[in-house]
């Protein structure tokens, strides 16, 4: 856990493990808005890199004896941060079946920790997904945000010669508002989780 006076850490987890997958370049457009807001340390957290198998703890996450290293591992890179960013394609009208493994695979790393959703897709921008996984990560005691970054028809936004990522100004001022609100919240819940302990 973070110390109360040392910078807050914010993870944003790219939820789509699919080569062809867009969640980089939108991770990294959102990134470049997080670096100028400049409220947090960043940590970009990708899925398809962590390379989690399906969930295989024979205990559950809540007693944190975990068996196996990628486990641990996982544990280590959650942990230290102070809020989460989750960057998140829709799937059949839900969430990436590789971001609920993840999810599922702790449990107190994730407590009192708000989270912020930046979405793509088609007509619906992803919002299902993020419906869905709001419900999961309100049973793991996070704190989703209702400011959120919802971006319908992605692709006419993207450049896949040079892989840059636009959606405007509208989209950059939702960036903004929503990591202000990840900013208030990750204070507060930080005092929280120090008097937990």
């Amino acid at each position: 856990m973070s110390e109360p006076d040392t910078p807050l850490i914010l993870d944003v987890i790219v939820a789509s493990t699919r080569p062809a997958r867009a969640g980089l370049h939108v991770a990294h457009w959102f990134l470049e808005r997080a670096i100028d807001h400049a409220g947090f340390q960043l940590e970009l957290v990708d899925l398809a890199q962590v390379d989690l198998p399906t969930f295989d703890e024979p205990r559950h996450p809540k007693h944190r004896r975990y068996e196996y290293e990628h486990t641990k591992a996982w544990s280590a890179i959650i942990e230290p941060a102070d809020a989460f960013v989750i960057i998140t394609p829709e799937y059949n009208h839900g969430a990436p079946p590789a971001l609920i493994n993840a999810l599922d695979f702790l449990s107190r790393e994730w407590n009192y920790k708000p989270v912020g959703f930046v979405s793509y897709g088609g007509v619906s921008g992803g919002t299902r997904s993020v419906q869905m996984t709001k419900q999961i990560v309100s049973a793991l005691k996070m704190v989703p945000l209702f400011e959120s970054v919802t971006l319908p028809f992605f692709r006419e936004h993207l450049d896949l010669e040079s892989g840059r990522f636009d959606p405007g100004e509208l989209q950059e001022k939702a960036a903004t508002r929503m990591l202000d609100e990840l900013v208030r919240w990750a204070q507060a819940l930080r005092r929280m989780r120090v008097d937990e302990d």
